[in-house]
């Protein structure tokens, strides 16, 4: 559309564009001719069909009784899903299609089959603890257990360890699961695992999972913590598989639950070491890194805050970063033998059009907002101090942690120092798209649409994260800087751009507790952005950034 309204092009052309890819598929052909009734409910399974899949339970049902269908014969089937996901022979997205028609399966079956009191093969109470308010990967451990024949109790997100032994209790479960995504939910993960010590629960197995965990640190740190037996899993099928062992012998050792011998390599910085980049690691002296410092300050734009809450969402799908959302979020991995470029066309012809399907299904549901503004400005050693508009009162101040050898970068050499006697600018942004792309997402799950569970929860994250490099490219704009920007919208993904933004809780800016500030700065409540009380951003697609308008300013690691 033009800026007057007129169509700009031929609805008819952009109609049949649409279904450019499409092919003529011989509906006559029957993919069960010729097959066992085991077979044919197998193939239901592992390809995910789901046309048919009553009348060939029924058929079933004649001949065997419920019960061995589904040990016998559907648990197979989720056997051979997680052999071929495991040999990389397998998308997730079609593992978790699998696993809707398993949960179809057992519903048919259900009605026909009497509850035998300890006829489950084991189950697990699975939480997200406390303060952190990600689910996607627990979900996940949750859709592979329930449709492998575990009762899993997921009692949800931000649980403290009250409630999460309590519930086991009550639910009568032999495994806890606890997942967390941020660095800090390690240390309560550890701080769990002591207080189960504490109480004398240590008869529990507790399987590990999460972004911010290694391997290293639960088997060698937290098993040393734990009295009972502490366990990784690095994704959903490793669960299963310590779930699997589990449940053959209560009683046995798993191997990778085994306490190994530390090498000198493997030594660690304490008893209870954390993970890498843990901030209580980081280096915070001063001595500043060659960041040049005659660099030019940009005109404050405005003092304070706006905000803005009318976008055309197709504009923010512009700036989705693809290979992000189609291999990080929906986790599509190139086959074993396909080439780079091979992929790529794979990913077009299979991958783009559910793109294109999602952003039309959620185009009234995702409700991009953004505040933001613009602030004075000065470092001091690791600070950068924050002041009020007289340019002489401070506001607030940040510390950040500096590289220990290298650079020796610190986010705040970006800045003007108080030695230099000239004030610099400091921009924050904080975006959302809303709570109800949560509210969607949380009932596909509930509704065990779990391939569109996925779906969903990817865009959702990735809309917030192209609102925040769209909002970013504007803010450049204000600055000043924005001419120098590429034309090319790929190269954004990779920062091919003047400046940087830093959002709270990765490397060069790590303290979540800084957000604190940021929320007083923007006061982004009314455009419905809270702050939990471990520091993170309600709605979970949420994000936020400090704006430096240094030209040298690049993502960088601390170590």
């Amino acid at each position: 559309m033009s800026e007057r309204g007129e169509c700009t092009y031929d609805p008819l052309i952009e109609l049949m564009s649409r279904f450019e890819s499409v092919k003529a598929v011989d509906s006559s052909i029957d993919p069960f001719e010729g097959l066992s009734t085991e077979d044919k409910l197998k193939k239901h399974i592992v390809d995910g069909i789901k046309k048919n899949l009553d009348s060939h339970l029924d058929t079933a049902l004649e001949t065997i009784p419920p019960l061995d269908i589904i040990n016998n014969i559907l648990l197979d089937g989720m056997k051979t899903v997680g052999e071929l996901f495991g040999a990389g022979k397998m998308q997730l997205p079609f593992v978790l299609q699998s696993a809707e028609v398993m949960k179809a399966s057992v519903a048919h079956l259900e009605p026909h089959m009497e509850r035998i009191e300890g006829q489950e093969k084991g189950s697990i109470l699975l939480a997200t603890v406390a303060g952190d308010v990600h689910d996607i990967g627990k979900n996940l451990v949750d859709i592979i257990l329930t449709n492998n024949g575990y009762r899993v109790v997921n009692i949800g997100i931000k649980q403290p360890i009250n409630n999460i032994l309590s519930e086991a209790e009550k639910n009568k479960c032999h495994v806890i699961g606890l997942s967390g995504l941020l660095v800090k939910s390690t240390l309560v993960m550890r701080d769990n695992l002591h207080e189960m010590n504490n109480r004398g629960l240590e008869h529990y197995p507790v399987i590990l999972g999460g972004a911010a965990l290694t391997r290293a640190y639960v088997e060698q740190d937290l098993q040393d913590i734990y009295k009972g037996r502490v366990f990784y899993a690095q994704d959903a099928f490793e669960g299963l598989r310590l779930m699997d062992e589990l449940s053959r012998n209560k009683d046995a050792q798993i191997e990778s639950g085994k306490k190994p011998e530390k090498t000198l390599t493997q030594q660690r910085v304490s008893s209870h070491r954390l993970p890498d980049n843990d901030p209580e690691l980081y280096v915070f002296d001063g001595t500043k890194s060659d960041v040049s410092t005659d660099i030019p300050v940009p005109e404050l734009p405005f003092y304070g805050a706006q905000k803005r809450t009318h976008f055309d969402i197709t504009e923010i799908y512009k700036y989705i970063n693809p290979i992000a959302l189609f291999r990080g979020q929906w986790q599509y991995k190139k086959p074993d033998g396909m080439s780079n470029p091979e992929f790529t066309d794979w990913l077009e012809e299979h991958v783009r059009p559910i793109f294109d399907r999602k952003c039309r299904e959620l185009s009234k549901i995702l409700q991009p907002r953004v505040k933001w503004g613009y602030f004075y400005g000065q470092s001091e050693g690791n600070d950068l101090i924050i002041y009020q508009e007289d340019q002489k009162t401070e506001r607030c101040r940040f510390r950040f942690p500096r590289q220990s050898s290298g650079k020796r970068l610190c986010l705040s050499d970006f800045f003007k120092s108080t030695e230099s006697g000239q004030m610099d600018v400091v921009g924050f942004s904080i975006v959302t798209v809303g709570s109800e792309v949560s509210e969607h997402e949380r009932k596909q799950f509930a509704d065990g649409d779990y391939q569109e569970y996925l779906y969903t929860h990817g865009m959702g994250v990735e809309t917030a994260e192209a609102l925040a490099e769209y909002w970013h490219k504007t803010m450049r704009h204000e600055l000043g800087i924005g001419h120098e920007d590429p034309e090319d919208l790929r190269l954004l993904f990779s920062a091919k751009y003047h400046g940087s933004r830093y959002s709270f809780g990765y490397p060069a800016c790590p303290n979540l507790e800084d957000q604190a500030m940021l929320m007083e700065l923007l006061q982004p409540e009314d455009i419905g952005i809270k702050l939990t009380e471990e520091f993170m951003l309600e709605p979970e697609q949420s994000t936020s950034a400090i704006i430096v308008h240094h030209p040298e300013a690049k993502y960088f690691n601390i170590k």
